[in-house]
């Protein structure tokens, strides 16, 4: 598998791709394409996340688990869409806070790379999936890797904010060395659990507020 990626991540991440379980990954979506399988998000974005933003201007993590399953959704960065693409309920509900917190007006698209070219991580816990089956490659040793990300960027940077939204994501807490790092938690932006502390969360405006106080540029998180 050609990895797509920053030079920054790819020195960080090294030790990685010459490990087992990663060539385990490669191996199961090679086998996976020759069985006729349509998997997103397509190759060359699998680690868009790490090729729109170096490893060294990492500032706010935003973790998700698994990519959309749907054509055309899926572009390698959490929660968000290709342009063109209906944005999805999670990502809706993410808008409707934007705007209550810090007044952003309805973007016209769910394309979130201008937030990671300014230093939002993008990261789900899983790189690929199935076409229209949900988490069916949650288990093929992603999380093993993406674990490591977190711990990276834990160990090697300091003043990130990790924003965890939901079960999910909050179990990854124990990765994150908070004494030198913001974590900020709230329940997932699916309908599903919005209302139970996602909407009202201000989890945006709170992590400028993180970066300014840190002497770092905050998001604008207008798109």
């Amino acid at each position: 598998m050609d990895v797509k990626m920053e030079e920054s991540w790819k020195e960080v991440l090294k030790p990685e791709f010459t490990k087992t379980y990663f060539q385990q990954i490669v191996t199961f979506l090679k086998t996976e394409k020759m069985a006729g399988k349509t998997i997103y998000p397509p190759g060359s974005l699998i680690f868009n996340a790490f090729n729109v933003l170096p490893f060294q201007q990492v500032k706010v993590v935003i973790l998700g688990q698994d990519p959309y399953h749907g054509s055309g959704q899926a572009h390698g960065l959490s929660f968000s869409v290709q342009k063109g693409v209906a944005p999805p309920p999670s990502l809706i509900n993410i808008f409707k806070e934007l705007h209550t917190d810090i007044g952003v007006p309805k973007p016209s698209h769910g394309d979130l790379t201008h937030w990671a070219c300014q230093g939002v991580l993008l990261l789900n816990a899983s790189l690929t999936v199935r076409a229209g089956e949900a988490m069916s490659h949650s288990k093929i040793g992603w999380a093993e890797f993406t674990d490591n990300v977190i711990r990276k960027v834990s160990e090697q940077k300091k003043h990130v904010v990790f924003i965890l939204w939901g079960r999910f994501a909050q179990e990854k807490q124990a990765l994150i060395d908070e004494t030198k790092h913001f974590v900020l938690k709230a329940a997932h932006p699916s309908p599903l659990s919005a209302n139970n502390g996602f909407l009202g969360c201000r989890h945006f405006s709170k992590a400028n507020e993180y970066l300014i106080s840190q002497g770092l540029d905050p998001i604008d998180w207008k798109l």
